[in-house]
């Protein structure tokens, strides 16, 4: 039987290497943790976060706590609540891809609370010159732990779940809500008792309910340090933040930025109150996660985790001391490697059993299909391993199909996966802006892109459709500006992407243009209209339910203030825009045609006569797919909206123009039946009741200069 060693007055044992982390037990706690090139490990815990010197240095030994590449120990006596982290020595030689540096605290890459942050302008920290690539050699002699964060031991059998599960809500019938845990209760305005957390965003459920979403996506919550950016407004003078949480320090901790109490384990418990809450409403919790780069940045960015664990493993490099970038924040994480791979399907794993989380959007996921080589292996990848694992297989997988390196990938991913699709998004602009020629690249955006994903076992839903996102202008934005106004961002408007296909309806920015308004808002309901009646599944971007603006700044990551928290006034102020997209969210989710999970084949399935789609232009029956062609129109057979199914439906016809003059468009003639009106964006209300919608007597409907209509027959 093996026997406790004393290291630093703490009884110890060898431990095991299987479990990576700190794992809980009722004696003591075991930790173990990867590093391949390492010549020493030593556990430091710590009493506080504020420490800057460690209760006890426990150094590990290789003979006794040292498996292939895995350290480990046992320590007795550890509670949850215990900080720690490690200080791991090592050859620092960047040419050959090595930082090590023994006087740096690392985060424990799978900690499951973090707390306390770094301060990135200290020069205390990071030497004498910010700016030198090897900053971190000036550091060698400096211990400042008190600056750096800390892991937190966590027990996971201490939460009640109270029976909740993953909700599970098929893919056709998702209603996604992208939103900022932060930001949607941040503002004033939002009255919640603990504004900008996780506990505040269940006081607005009842909100999310009236709109109609079923499923959030939540913007990282992964551990990262908001303080990264050093900075200042230079309108205003104000700090400015990494606030959109794109830069993950620990895959495996929920942000404690989001906590009442700005600390890891209420962070922990939160979260999980909030998931609760939230599945008890019906509502599904997805994650954004960015496993394609970290927080360290490149080689004159911070050393807090993984580059002082083994730089060279966890990063893909370019001649040893550099980084390559295909994320565009410095560096790439080596996604493909075994090591990095299981840390990657570790963490989903863990967010899904433990924190019961439904599914996930990956960020930049074209990264994770790239091999050490940089070349596309999607097969062959942790995207394919993610997508047949058998828990994470049942979850919502979604990826960002691009890298910021020009891999595009859209329609590529394994079986499985969902995508954003960045041509929907593009298609649906180009038209409703004006472009000429962009009806029949519509038309393939409307009916579930075939084009993109008619392979495999690949469904229409697999397509995520959206218009705007946290990238890019806002829905309001994108009828109010031309370009995008990001001077407050400190880099002279160079971020942000200047290809935004918006239209700012004559006037850019704010005015008070009677006629001008109203064109941008019939623009907006044209946007969601056609959002809602495209197969595929419809994500919609928190506040353009209630035309939110960010003052034309289309990359506002990095303002923590009324440019990204969410206005409640607004709801009062466009209380008629918010009912329409409330509205339009009921519509989809009434009508199984919208919601298809085969596409459509342009055949008559049911022997009536008719497709089960069919494509007008002004004409009954005749699209023009000219290049000068800015109408388009369909109906929809609502006799077999689903496969193998004897459900009926409504025939949908909807109509588009997105001319300066009125069209006129001949309708489809209907067996024992009328069209009636159920939308016209040339309206205010814009909606009618189905239960009171005005038949439509003749057989030809004048549809107003870039306006939509959608009828129904009954």
């Amino acid at each position: 039987m093996e026997k406790f060693v004393k290291k630093d007055g703490i009884n110890t044992l060898s431990g095991r290497p299987y479990i990576y982390g700190a794992t809980l037990y009722p004696e003591g706690c075991n930790f173990a943790l990867f590093s391949k090139n390492a010549t020493s490990v030593s556990l430091l815990l710590f009493n506080d976060y504020k420490d800057s010197e460690p209760a006890h240095i426990i150094a590990l030994d290789k003979r006794l706590n040292k498996t292939g590449d895995m350290w480990h120990i046992f320590v007795e006596g550890i509670k949850e609540g215990q900080y720690y982290g490690y200080a791991v020595d090592g050859p620092y030689d960047p040419v050959n891809g090595h930082r090590f540096n023994v006087n740096k605290l690392l985060i424990d890459p799978y900690s499951k609370a973090v707390s306390g942050h770094y301060h990135w302008n200290k020069s205390s920290a990071y030497g004498y010159d910010r700016n030198h690539p090897d900053r971190d050699l000036f550091f060698c002699k400096i211990k400042n732990y008190d600056t750096h964060s800390k892991s937190i031991v966590v027990d996971d059998r201490d939460f009640d779940w109270e029976g909740d599960k993953p909700l599970h809500i098929p893919m056709k019938d998702t209603i996604i809500y992208e939103t900022h845990v932060r930001g949607f209760t941040r503002h004033p305005s939002s009255k919640v008792n603990h504004p900008g957390s996780y506990i505040g965003l269940i006081e607005k459920i009842p909100y999310l309910k009236e709109l109609g979403i079923t499923t959030v996506e939540l913007l990282p919550v992964h551990e990262f340090n908001e303080l990264e950016k050093i900075e200042t407004n230079p309108l205003t003078g104000e700090k400015l933040v990494n606030y959109t949480g794109y830069s993950t320090l620990a895959f495996f901790a929920p942000d404690s930025w989001y906590s009442t109490k700005r600390e890891g384990l209420t962070a922990v418990r939160e979260f999980k109150e909030m998931v609760k809450a939230l599945h008890k409403a019906g509502i599904e919790v997805i994650l954004d996660v960015v496993y394609n780069h970290t927080g360290e940045g490149n080689e004159m960015g911070p050393t807090l985790s993984f580059k002082g664990l083994d730089n060279s493993i966890y990063y893909m490099l370019e001649n040893g001391r550099y980084y390559k970038n295909y994320s565009g924040c410095g560096n790439t994480m080596n996604c493909n490697h075994p090591v990095v791979k299981r840390m990657i399907k570790d963490s989903l794993r863990y967010w899904v059993v433990d924190m019961h989380v439904d599914g996930f959007r990956f960020d930049l996921a074209a990264i994770l299909g790239r091999d050490e080589n940089g070349h596309w292996v999607p097969d062959y990848s942790v995207l394919s391993e993610i997508s047949h694992d058998p828990i994470l297989s049942n979850t919502k997988l979604i990826a960002e199909g691009w890298d910021a390196a020009g891999l595009y990938k859209v329609g590529g991913f394994p079986e499985g996966w969902a995508e954003w699709n960045g041509k929907f998004r593009d298609d649906v602009r180009a038209f409703v802006k004006g472009d000429a020629g962009a009806a029949s690249d519509l038309a393939k955006r409307i009916s579930g892109s075939a084009d993109l994903y008619f392979f495999g076992s690949r469904k229409p839903y697999h397509s995520i459709n959206f218009i705007t996102s946290h990238d890019g202008f806002t829905l309001n934005d994108l009828v109010s500006y031309n370009n995008k106004h990001n001077i407050a961002n400190a880099e002279n408007n160079r971020d942000g992407d200047s290809h935004n296909l918006s239209w700012n309806c004559g006037v850019e920015g704010e005015t008070d243009d009677k006629k001008i308004l109203e064109l941008r808002e019939r623009q907006m309901r044209n946007f969601i209209t056609i959002l809602m009646i495209s197969q595929g599944t419809p994500m919609l971007f928190s506040g353009d339910e209630v035309k939110f603006t960010k003052k034309g700044n289309n990359n506002t990551y990095c303002h923590d203030n009324e440019l990204n928290w969410f206005d409640w006034n607004l709801i009062y102020k466009n209380r008629d825009f918010f009912e329409f997209c409330k509205a339009l969210i009921a519509f989809r989710k009434k009508h199984p045609s919208l919601r298809r999970e085969d596409f459509f084949l342009g055949e008559d399935f049911s022997q009536n006569n008719l497709n089960d789609i069919n494509w007008h232009g002004v004409k009954s029956g005749k699209p023009d797919w000219s290049p000068s062609s800015r109408s388009l129109a369909f109906m929809i057979d609502g006799s077999k909206p689903e496969t193998g199914s004897d459900k009926k439906d409504n025939d949908i016809y909807v109509a588009l123009n997105s001319y300066w003059d009125t069209l006129e468009f001949e309708l489809p003639t209907l067996k024992n039946k009328n069209w009636h009106l159920v939308v016209n964006t040339y309206e205010t209300s814009g909606f009618y009741p189905e239960d009171t919608s005005p038949v439509v007597k003749e057989n030809k409907f004048k549809v107003r200069e870039r306006s939509a209509i959608v009828l129904i027959s009954k």
